[in-house]
């Protein structure tokens, strides 16, 4: 059997775990204010 030839892509993988995680961090924060200005919207009506 042949193996396939494998490229280096550490860096490549490296940009987008830093993205993944950069992403996840952006939208789990912007859920956290979306649900904290639609509480703080109900109580002040």
């Amino acid at each position: 059997m042949r193996s396939l030839p494998t490229k280096d892509t550490s860096g490549l993988k490296k940009i987008l775990k830093r993205f993944g995680i950069a992403g996840f961090l952006f939208f789990f924060i912007k859920g956290l204010v979306w649900l904290a200005v639609l509480y703080f919207g109900v109580q002040f009506f």
